[in-house]
């Protein structure tokens, strides 16, 4: 299952919730643009230190006010994000596993009798931590990292050169299918040891 095939599984459980996805982006966003604001809060730190530039000693220690700010923006961000989004994580799951368990009681009867159904609701355990570590990294990790890529690709565009933006776009590319063989590989050993079992 790649990228866009996890997305268009998963997209009927966010879109349930569509305003909590909203504010768990809003959140997102923030704690992104908050990150990519400190590098630039350092540089006016360091140049507001310099006597020649501005002699007084209070816009640095604003400055720094301004850097903790942008670093506790940042961070409450990404734990607001966290929190709102847990709910649309846990109701899929259980919607998931609901669906699973309802299929599994219109089998017949030989099915039930041929296999170890105790095995099954393992699995069934496995299968709904799978889809909510899949759904919190889609959302936690790949776009924001995607976004954070596009962004600093503008900024190197706009401030710089496009050259520079032109380095960093293939990172686009490499991201999400490094993301999947990682996750591949993962999957990996379960794949092999549930037929022995």
């Amino acid at each position: 299952m790649n990228l866009r095939q996890s997305v268009k599984t998963l997209w009927p459980y966010l879109t349930k919730f569509k305003g909590r996805v909203f504010i768990a982006l809003m959140a997102l966003i923030g704690a992104k643009g908050a990150t990519l604001l400190m590098p630039w809060a350092l540089k006016e730190i360091i140049d507001s230190v310099d006597k020649s530039i501005n002699p007084l000693l209070v816009i640095p220690a604003l400055l720094l006010l301004m850097y903790g700010a942008l670093r506790f923006a940042s961070v409450f961000l990404g734990e607001i994000r966290d929190a709102v989004f847990s709910r649309v994580t846990e109701h899929a799951i259980r919607d998931i596993g609901l669906k699973v368990f309802k299929h599994l009681h219109s089998l017949e009867l030989a099915f039930h009798l041929d296999r170890q159904t105790g095995g099954i609701s393992r699995d069934i355990e496995r299968g709904t931590s799978g889809l909510s570590f899949l759904m919190r990294f889609l959302m936690f990790n790949i776009v924001p990292t995607l976004f954070e890529i596009l962004t600093v690709a503008i900024i190197f565009g706009t401030l710089f050169s496009v050259w520079f933006a032109l380095i960093t776009l293939p990172l686009l590319w490499w991201l999400p299918s490094g993301e999947t063989a990682l996750l591949e590989k993962q999957m990996l050993p379960t794949i092999k040891v549930i037929p022995v079992l």
